[in-house]
């Protein structure tokens, strides 16, 4: 029988309540709370605590605090990587990033879903899917990127919009749901 934690790892419905879930994102916890509490000025310790916690990350690396993240080490993130305030990476499923991927405030990037039934609401169950965003990427203000989305290379989200679905490279993404405009960079 897998554990809640390899169910998760596969990409299948676990107990989000188990000791293992709840102890990885307890850990996460702890170390985002310990970002935001250095000080803005210290961008050197910023990035190496960013690095402690991140899977992965390229040269030049900067995110703005506040940062929270569900457990750090399934975000992977290329070279150039900028981040404005309050980013919020639910990364319960790997969140991989490319080089120069810029983010504006308040955005979220989500993996984790969970039941539409309430019953299954009620088992406090979790799902998670993976998110891949290329090179080249702004992400806007207020974004919202859903569970098993991949965003291709040269693409801009404006701000406030929610990315349901795949976005080819050379987009420009707008509106609630996002829809794709062709548009020359």
């Amino acid at each position: 029988m897998k554990s809640e934690l390899e169910k998760l790892n596969n990409g299948d419905w676990y107990y989000f309540l188990d000791s293992a879930v709840v102890a990885r994102k307890a850990r996460a916890a702890q170390l985002c709370q310990d970002f935001n509490a250095l000080p803005a000025t210290d961008a050197a310790a910023q990035t190496a605590k960013i690095r402690d916690l991140f899977g992965t990350a390229g040269t030049r690396l900067s995110v703005q605090a506040p940062f929270h993240c569900d457990y750090g080490k399934n975000i992977h993130v290329g070279d150039d990587f900028l981040s404005n305030y309050n980013l919020t990476i639910l990364d319960i499923a790997p969140v991989t990033m490319g080089n120069h991927v810029m983010i504006g405030p308040n955005v979220g990037i989500y993996t984790v879903n969970h039941p539409m039934t309430a019953s299954g609401r009620r088992e406090y169950k979790a799902k998670a899917l993976p998110i891949t965003i290329g090179n080249d990427v702004w992400l806007g203000g207020n974004v919202v990127i859903l569970p098993g989305v991949t965003i291709g290379n040269n693409v801009v989200v404006a701000a406030g919009a929610v990315v349901n679905s795949d976005v080819p490279d050379n987009t420009l993404m707008a509106g609630v749901p996002a829809k794709a405009y062709q548009v020359t960079f």
